[in-house]
């Protein structure tokens, strides 16, 4: 006879599912969202008729149609959705998280790039559903889209145009909201505002159990790793969500070859990868 599902696998299961918009299909684009994109005189155009369709609380859209298979992949840019990062990297969250709980690693969890807070609220989910009230999830993010590009300083950058999505750009209330909407705001959930080099160095946290780290740069990457990996727990995991990006996987691949880190980096899917921190006499 199958196994009957457990309430918190029912739960965790359907919040992956409604955080990724996975259960309806995708809403039509209204045109102004990826407006950025467009040429000079195009932009004029939409955005003028934008604000006349708005003074009648319409708005100029688009269907769209988008394969299930990419949606539930992270492949798209989603209109609804809490998350983009698609139900196997939501699937690998969970594995971490509760692997850590399990084997009682030390250690709060933090996600350095949040868009709408998908992902942390995912991971105060996993914690209130298995009754954690000592451990906080700390979201860090500008809420003002990413940083441009640093080439001086960081050369893989050079070019880099993320900055100019507007789409990316998520304020903290909105985020907070998110959170509120599920039932999982409350004090255990710590917001880091700023860019990662001004927050992360004095960021209040002494014991990490999950890092995740989503800033698509090489930069916002090789600064999250050098702030957050020292304070990882040995058994704790990094997850890297933008590891398919050349920047990012620069960083990574830098960083881990600059402290000699050997264990083995797994790819989650076709974007995220992970590893699990060793002990120090392993």
């Amino acid at each position: 006879m199958a196994t009957q599902p457990q309430p918190i696998d029912l739960y965790l299961d359907l919040l992956k599912k409604t955080l990724s918009f996975s259960l309806w299909p995708e809403p039509p684009t209204p045109i102004e969202t990826f407006r950025d994109s467009s040429g000079l005189l195009q932009r004029i155009a939409v955005s003028a008729i934008s604000r006349l369709l708005a003074t009648r609380r319409l708005v100029l859209a688009k269907e769209r149609h988008v394969d299930p298979v990419e949606k539930a992949e992270g492949k798209i840019w989603p209109g609804y959705a809490h998350t983009m990062i698609g139900l196997k990297r939501l699937d690998n969250l969970q594995f971490c998280i509760e692997t850590v709980l399990r084997e009682q690693i030390a250690g709060d969890v933090i996600e350095t790039g949040a868009w709408r807070g998908g992902a942390c609220i995912f991971m105060r989910a996993i914690l209130a559903a298995h009754g954690i009230t000592e451990r906080k999830v700390y979201v860090a993010d500008s809420f003002a889209g990413l940083p441009p590009p640093a080439p001086e300083m960081f050369p893989a950058d050079a070019g880099d145009t993320s900055h100019a999505h507007r789409f990316l750009s998520i304020s903290q209330e909105s985020v907070a909201e998110n959170f509120r909407n599920y039932g999982l705001l409350d004090d255990q959930v710590v917001f880091l505002e700023g860019w990662f080099e001004d927050t992360l160095p004095t960021a209040p946290m002494t014991q990490l159990a999950v890092i995740r780290l989503d800033g698509d740069m090489y930069g916002s990457t090789m600064v999250a790793l050098e702030n957050l990996y020292p304070k990882l727990s040995p058994g704790g995991f990094c997850i890297v969500d933008d590891y398919a990006l050349k920047g990012c996987r620069q960083a990574v691949t830098d960083y881990r070859a600059k402290h000699e880190l050997t264990s083995p980096l797994i790819e989650i899917d076709w974007s995220g990868a992970f590893w699990r921190k060793e002990s120090p006499t392993a």
